[in-house]
Parts: structure tokens; C-alpha cells; sequence
């Protein structure tokens, strides 16, 4: 809605541009009744044309207006226009300080008195009910004469009592929704979370340590990794990065940048006082002192160039990996967010600035018949320069050694003290068989794929690993994991694959009891089989009572709440998940599958093009993705994400094939919802599907029996994706009040 010169709004007549965003496009304008120049911020057309926006964006503007202080941009009128609404503001003369960190990094001293500058207009702003919640570079302006002023309250959460028809604000945002930008949320803005006053200290700790150290405290390649990183990692020190800073300063940033908001300061006018304190002190610059606390294990190399080795150069990268991450004071990097270098040629010092860690560990494979040889270097991040690194000519029967010995001589590197269980866990063996540990690895190398055709191939090694050590609890988890999903996939007869991994998993905790996986496993199996939901909540918080850096867990166990309704203590483990393995599609999947459950359509769809991302091949996430577009009534969409679906399944897993006659029945392309459906049932004579694939399209039909007849089928056979939606799943929506469809309810323990 651009609005031409000399294009009049009340007493302003429009001069010339100045700018757009997303929140409104701002022009310069004389104000005929005083004879000066203002600048003028109307609101977008689509939300100009919403009565609830335009009123939201005039009461804002009267709340803000109330405010005067030299830090905070100046609201001189408010009004509306032909249905245009607008706010007048003071015109500023300089530039933002995005413009002016493009120049270069300020100097310490300068970079603090604007900080102070902004917590004083933060303290006005708060004092008044009023958070900013999108305070950036680009929000901050720099006037020629020396002043800060922060701009954009176009995102502002307004306390009622900040508003003047009192009751309650409607600039409340529903929990689930994001609203900022990525680099400068607060970790309760990435959870979706009311987000106060301490919100906007965390993003001025972002942008305090922006301008002096010249990065950004939360870097990534996308938006995705930055939340993640967000939620997970801590910044390096300032004097870390090379800037020359007081102590106090690294710390007191440091507390801005606090995870939990409790534990940042409280107010921005206490921040602001010391502020000036450091700033009337004598400075004394920071020493680069603190501990090596943080490391990423990137993918090994293959350089054998021989396909066959593969499941070494994984195995064994993520083997180390997972030593380290028994020594608590380490943070080790997951692995869905290393493993996105595999096969990359790059600069592991670069990696580590991105991955905002200490050190990295990089590796070479190479294997030649029996013997295997290994080079490792690990690289300082800060200093540039190599910690440690070796070669190993060592025979394949040698390979617990050699993990173990690269996981001490990482550890003796970075300088930290263990206790005696820590040492004792970060060379802990599951088998002492070299060959069955080789097949386990193999095995993960194929679950790890998750294609229908992978997980069978996962199943066949774990079962030869077995074989190899009848004791191996690790393997028997393995083997259990591949099972439950081929039931759930249909690819094997449900009860049989069900009755296979159940055995597997109960072996699993026989020989193992503080084996995470072994529990979470058998958790599986007892809620989506067996719909022994209690029993199988106590196997999920058993295995995150004995290991809870196992990402599997909570992943899993949040599926088990959303399938009961419990959609919030489902979000919490969710989290949970994405701080151990922010990258991982099927955490995603999870994710989707509680926006999903609890109707917050557009945020699955975020999700599941979060997760599509880094994982572009998983069926499952274009499948929810395709879902959540039908749940919204977008069918185009929802028909073309469930043909990707199909494609990426290999059209072998019938419950994705049945979404897709269902989106074309209730879409009203009937001819191709039947031609779906007579392929399902024609596959049913010659071998395994899910019947709820075909109670689904004959629910878009409309022909109930039909429907019923399948659907108690489905609850028959137990396989599929059933027991997880059932409960939750709209297009079933239209059977939910006959009674058949409680009497599956009911056989399923869901009613």
C-alpha cells in the first residue's frame, strides 16, 4: 500500500518514502498545522483492513505515547484515514546501528554507553507495562547529535494497565507463537512463552555482545539453528573472541545472556547503573581464562572412498561422541547438527566460530582389509592452533582401544578433572565382541536413514549382532527400535513384528537395567501396542531417570502425552528433545505431532519446514506437513506435500498412500480418492496394509460403514499410525460421536 507524494492522512501531507517492514511502511511528511517534518508509520494494508489490528495498533500507539523519555522515539499523534492507520513520529537524522556495525565494531567504551543508553529506554518502557520484544540493530537508530533511540513497537506486549480501556491487553500472544527475530530472541520467545521485561534484557545482551565482540552471540545458517542455539549454547567470553574488555563487563553480559530468565537481571534501570559503573572505573581487561568446556565431533572422513566403510566413519565419530557426553562440565554438540558437515569440505575452525564451541575434533578413516587407520586432530577454536592430534595403525579387532583412547586423550586436552564414574563412563563397553560391535554399528548406520527399506536392513544387523554376543543389550534395543517401527510402517504383520521387538527389548533390560535405551524401547512397545499407557510412562521416565541426554526418550515420550491430551507437559519434553538434538527430523516430527494435536496448525507447518530443512528426504515430516495444510483447509497444498509423502515412503507405507485418497475426498476430487482406494484394497489382497489408510479415504466419502468395517480392522491388527492419532486426529472428526468410534476408543484404553 504505497502511499504516493502529496497524499494527505488528517493535517500530514505525504513528501517521500523513508522505509517498509513487515509491521508498516514509515514516509516523511509536514505536519501543516505546526510547519515541521515528521515521519509517519501506517500500518499494512491486510492489517489496516482487520478491525481488531487497527485497534490494537491505535491503543498501542496511545500507550506509547504516554511514554517520554530522550531514549525512546517520540509519538506525536496517532490516527486513522479512509481506513488507514497511522501513527506520527518525531523524524531522526543518522543512521541504525546495523548500519553503523556494518562499518566495523565499536569501541568497548562507545559500544557500553549505548547499551546504557537503551536499558534506560527499556527502564522507561517497562516502568509503563510495556516490553519491546524485537530490540536489534536494526530497531536502534543513532541520531547525528549523539542520541539512542530505540524504534518499533510494532511487536510490543502491552500490560493492560498500560492501556487506557483497561481490561485485558490484547497484544497477548497465544503460548506457541513466535514473535521476534531469530539471533535476538529470548529462549521464552523461541518457546513460545510469555515474554516480559527480562525478555528484552536477554536481547540486549545480544546485541551488547554484537557490537563489541563483531558476531553475533547466537550464530547459524538458519533460522532453525539459531533457535537452537538459543535454547542450547552459551556464548563465548567476550575476551574469547579477542576483545579487550573489563571482567566485569564479560560477566555482566553474560548474566544478560542467562538462559533462564530468573537468573538475568531484573531491571534494566539496575542494569543501566552498572553500566555506568564500568564505565567510571578503570578498566582491566578480561583474561581468556575459563576452561575448555565445549567440544564438536565433526563426521570422520572417509578416505577409503569404499561405500563399506562408511558405518565406521559414522560409528566411530559418534561413539566418541557419545563418551564425552558422560563428562558433565562438556558440552558436546549434537550429533543431527555435526552430521550436517558429512561430506563437506570445510574449515573446522569456521565450524567451531559457528557451532560456538572451544574445540573440534576432526578424523580420517581409513581401512585396509583387517587393518584400520585413523588420524585425529583437535583443533583449538580460539587460538588456532592444534591441542592434540595422532595416527593410529591399528587392527579392526583393536577398535575398543582405540575409541577409548582417543576419548582420554581428548579428555587429558582439555584440562578437566573426573570423577571416578566419569572415567569409569567414558570407557564403558556394551560388548567386548569387536565383531558384533561392528554389526551394531552397521545397524545404526541404517536405522539412523529411516526408509522402510533401511530399517530393515538396521533389523538384519542387530539380529547377526546378537548372534556374535547373545548379551548385548545395546543391540537388543537396536533390534526392538526396528521392529516397533516396521509395525508402524506395516511392513511386517504388526503383531508379530510388535511380539519380536517386545521380547528384544525386555532382553535389553535384562541384561542392561540402567541401559536408557532398553527402557524407552520397551516404553514403545507398551503404549503402541500394547495401550498400556501408564506402564508405558513409567518405562519413558525410567530411562530419563537413568540417562537423560538420551534424545530418544523425551521424543518419544512426548508422543505418549500428546496421544492422551496432554498437550503442554508434551511441549516440555519436546524441548527437551530439541536441546539434545535441535536438528533431528523425527524430533520435529514430535514436534508437529503436538502443534497438530492441540490445533496450532501454523505451527506444525513451521515445524515441519524447520525439520525439511536439514532432513529433505523424511517421509513422515512431508507427511505432517501435508496434514497440517488440510487441517487449515489449504487442500492444493496438503495434496501436493502428501504426493511427496508417497514419493519419499517408495508408495510402501499405506498409511501415507490413504492421507492422500483422504486429501482428494474431501477436496472433492472424488474420481482420485476411489482410484487410491481401490489400489489400497487390491493391495490388501496380496499383502500388508494398514486398514486405517482405507478407513480413512472412505471417511472423505462420506461412507461411514465403510469406514467403521476398516477402522475396527486397524484396531484388530495394531500397527500403523493409529493408536498415535486416533485420539487426536481431525478427519476422523465425523465418527467421533457414534458409538463404534468409542468402542475403538475404548479397546485402545483412549476413551
Amino acid at each position: 500500500m504505497a502511499l504516493a507524494s502529496g497524499t494527505r492522512l488528517g493535517p500530514y501531507e505525504i513528501l517521500a518514502p523513508l522505509g517498509a517492514g513487515g509491521m508498516g511502511e514509515v514516509y516523511r511528511a509536514r505536519d501543516s498545522r505546526l510547519d515541521r517534518d515528521v515521519a509517519i508509520k501506517v500500518l499494512p494494508e491486510h492489517l489496516s483492513q482487520n478491525p481488531q489490528a487497527l485497534t490494537r495498533f491505535l491503543r498501542e500507539t496511545k500507550a506509547l505515547a504516554a511514554l517520554s523519555h530522550p531514549n525512546l522515539l517520540a509519538i506525536f499523534d496517532t490516527g486513522t484515514e479512509n481506513g488507514i492507520g497511522y501513527a506520527v513520529t518525531e523524524l531522526l537524522d543518522g543512521e541504525s546501528l546495523r548500519a553503523r556495525l556494518i562499518k566495523g565494531a565499536p569501541p568497548w567504551r562507545k559500544a557500553v554507553e549505548i547499551g546504557t543508553s537503551l536499558a534506560e529506554g527499556l527502564a522507561a518502557a517497562h516502568s509503563k507495562g510495556i516490553t519491546h520484544r524485537d530490540l536489534k540493530p536494526e530497531n536502534i537508530f543513532l541520531t547525528l547529535d549523539g542520541r539512542v533511540k530505540v524504534l518499533d513497537f510494532g511487536l510490543a506486549r502491552v500490560e493492560a494497565a498500560a492501556t487506557s480501556t483497561g481490561g485485558d491487553a490484547e497484544t497477548q500472544t497465544e503460548a506457541g507463537t513466535l514473535l521476534g527475530t531469530p539471533g535476538y530472541m529470548s529462549p521464552e520467545q523461541v518457546r513460545g512463552t510469555p515474554a516480559g521485561p527480562a525478555s528484552d534484557i536477554f536481547s540486549l545482551g545480544c546485541v551488547l555482545y554484537e557490537m563489541i565482540s563483531g558476531r553475533r552471540a547466537f550464530p547459524g545458517h538458519t533460522a532453525a539453528e539459531t533457535l537452537s542455539s538459543i535454547l542450547r549454547d552459551t556464548p563465548s567470553e567476550l575476551a574469547a573472541t579477542g576483545a579487550q574488555v573489563p571482567a566485569e563487563l564479560d560477566r555482566l553480559i553474560s548474566s544478560c545472556l542467562e538462559k533462564n530468565s530468573d537468573q538475568r537481571f531484573q531491571s534494566a534501570r539496575d542494569l543501566a547503573f552498572h553500566f555506568k559503573t564500568i564505565l567510571n572505573a578503570p578498566s582491566v581487561p578480561a583474561q581468556s581464562s575459563r576452561a575448555i568446556d565445549s567440544i564438536a565431533v565433526l563426521p570422520f572422513t572417509n578416505s577409503s572412498n569404499d561405500p563399506d566403510t562408511e558405518y565406521l566413519c559414522e560409528g566411530i565419530a559418534e561413539s566418541i561422541m557419545n563418551s564425552l557426553t558422560q563428562i558433565a562440565q562438556l558440552r558436546v554438540t549434537p550429533r543431527s547438527t555435526v552430521f550436517r558437515y558429512k561430506g563437506r569440505d570445510v574449515d573446522p575452525q569456521a565450524v567451531g566460530r559457528e557451532l560456538n564451541v572451544r574445540v573440534v575434533l576432526t578424523g580420517r578413516v581409513m581401512q585396509r582389509g583387517e587393518t584400520l587407520v585413523v588420524s585425529t586432530e583437535l583443533l583449538d577454536v580460539q587460538a588456532g592452533s592444534q591441542l592434540w592430534g595422532e595416527r593410529y595403525n591399528r587392527k579392526l579387532s583393536d577398535i575398543f582401544a582405540l575409541e577409548e583412547e582417543i576419548a582420554r586423550k581428548i579428555s587429558d586436552s582439555l584440562r578437566m578433572k573426573l570423577s571416578g564414574a566419569e572415567k569409569d563412563r567414558l570407557v564403558k563397553r556394551f560388548t567386548e565382541n569387536t565383531e558384533a560391535y561392528q554389526l551394531y554399528l552397521r545397524g545404526r548406520l541404517y536405522w539412523n536413514r529411516r526408509s522402510p527399506q533401511d530399517v530393515q536392513k538396521g533389523a538384519e544387523h542387530f539380529q547377526k549382532a546378537i548372534e556374535k554376543d547373545p548379551a548385548y543389550a545395546l543391540a537388543y534395543s537396536g533390534l526392538a527400535d526396528c521392529y516397533s517401527i516396521l509395525a508402524c510402517y506395516c511392513i511386517l504383520p504388526p503383531k508379530d513384528a510388535y511380539a519380536r521387538a517386545k521380547a528384544a527389548a525386555v532382553a535389553a533390560v535384562a541384561f542392561d537395567d540402567e541401559l536408557a535405551e532398553g527402557h524407552a524401547s520397551l516404553a514403545f512397545i507398551r503404549a503402541y501396542c500394547d495401550c498400556e499407557w501408564q506402564a508405558a510412562e513409567k518405562g519413558y521416565k525410567r530411562a530419563l531417570e537413568v540417562n537423560p541426554g538420551y534424545w530418544v526418550t523425551p521424543y518419544w515420550y512426548a508422543l505418549l502425552l500428546s496421544t492422551r491430551g496432554r498437550y503442554e507437559e508434551a511441549e516440555h519434553q519436546i524441548r527437551h528433545a530439541q536441546e539434545l538434538e535441535p536438528l533431528s527430523a523425527p524430533v520435529m516430527f514430535g514436534a508437529a505431532v503436538n502443534s497438530i494435536a492441540s490445533q496450532r496448525y501454523s505451527e506444525a507447518i513451521d515445524r515441519c519446514l524447520n525439520g525439511l530443512e536439514n532432513n529433505p528426504d523424511h517421509f513422515i515430516l512431508w507427511y505432517f506437513l501435508a496434514l497440517a495444510y488440510q487441517c487449515q483447509m489449504r487442500y492444493p497444498e496438503a495434496i501436493r506435500e502428501f504426493e511427496k509423502a508417497v514419493d519419499r515412503s517408495g508408495a510402501k507405507v499405506s498409511w501415507v498412500v490413504g492421507a492422500l485418497g483422504n486429501a482428494h475426498a474431501v477436496s472433492g476430487n472424488r474420481e482420485q480418492a476411489e482410484r487410491l482406494l481401490n489400489e489400497l484394497l487390491a493391495r490388501a489382497d496380496r499383502e500388508l496394509i494398514d486398514y486405517s489408510a482405507v478407513a480413512l479415504i472412505y471417511t472423505g466419502l462420506r461412507e461411514t460403514e465403510n469406514a467403521f468395517t476398516f477402522l475396527e480392522k486397524a484396531c484388530d491388527v495394531r500397527g500403523g499410525m493409529l493408536a498415535v492419532t486416533i485420539g487426536f486426529d481431525p478427519r476422523f472428526d465425523a465418527l467421533r460421536p457414534e458409538p463404534r468410534f468409542q468402542g475403538v476408543l475404548k479397546r485402545m484404553n483412549l476413551a
